[in-house]
């Protein structure tokens, strides 16, 4: 066998270089691609960013005559605030004059109506000086001895009549004595209770400033009645805690007792 046999029956690729170099140039022209699209890609990204500034910019330049007519409107707003503010500046002190001058008229007055006297005689008692002569020839006719304890002793008199009289009316006045209507809810052990006991045992608690009126059995359950009994109370004597404490002295009859209802008459 010769070696061209041999080789030829080698498994040698002798055209690989080839094959390389066509794929290295393949896949620089598909970097190549990419690199472009890239490119284009951040150019597009770009010019998005240039016209998001330039209306950005806009937006400001619109704005800015939008703030100057509010400024506009503000500068007047405070303008008159301030013509208000001096309008009623002149007002107070308008009212602060007339304040002061009425102060100075009263205190003149006041000056006036406790001036000092002179020689026992006062502004308003030179007015009575014509007077004077009436006033002697009526001195002869009054008595100045006696006259003003018997004018005391006739004024503790009518004093002492009118408390008199103020204690005896005060006495028929009726007192008003508050009263309060309680209905009990008075509960038993159980069914076998002789329900018309336990209603003689509540009805036996008797104080000054209690009445008891009108009574019911109420069915509760399980063949169970309890009794609700209705009472009229003094406040001042008789008390919810008294009725509970008395009633449920009755043990053997009464498990407990409620109050169903409170009312003031």
């Amino acid at each position: 066998m010769t070696a061209a046999d041999c080789l030829a029956q080698e498994r040698i690729w002798f055209e690989k270089p080839r094959y390389d170099e066509a794929e290295r140039r393949f896949y620089e022209q598909m970097n190549g691609l990419t690199q472009h699209k890239q490119d284009t890609g951040a150019n597009s990204i770009l010019q998005d960013i240039a016209r998001a500034r330039e209306n950005i910019q806009k937006s400001l330049a619109g704005s800015g005559g939008g703030s100057a007519a509010d400024y506009g409107e503000l500068a007047a707003r405070i303008k008159n605030l301030e013509l208000e503010n001096q309008s009623l500046h002149t007002v107070v002190e308008d009212l602060r004059l007339a304040l002061g001058r009425m102060e100075s008229r009263v205190s003149a007055l006041e000056k006036r109506s406790s001036a000092p006297t002179v020689n026992g005689t006062g502004p308003q008692k030179a007015s009575s000086a014509p007077l004077k002569e009436e006033e002697d020839e009526e001195e002869d006719d009054i008595d100045l001895f006696g006259s003003d304890e018997e004018v005391d002793e006739e004024a503790e008199r009518l004093k002492e009549q009118r408390l008199q009289e103020y204690a005896a009316k005060k006495a028929k006045k009726p007192v008003l004595i508050a009263k309060s209507s309680i209905l009990l809810d008075v509960k038993p052990w159980d069914d076998e209770t002789d329900m018309k006991k336990l209603e003689e045992c509540v009805r036996s608690v008797q104080v000054d400033g209690l009445l008891w009126g009108a009574s019911k059995l109420v069915p509760v359950g399980y063949g169970i009645k309890k009794l609700q009994i209705n009472c009229v109370v003094e406040d001042d004597k008789v008390g919810t805690d008294f009725l509970e404490e008395e009633i449920t002295k009755f043990e053997d009859y009464v498990q407990s007792v409620d109050v169903a209802a409170f009312n003031k008459i």
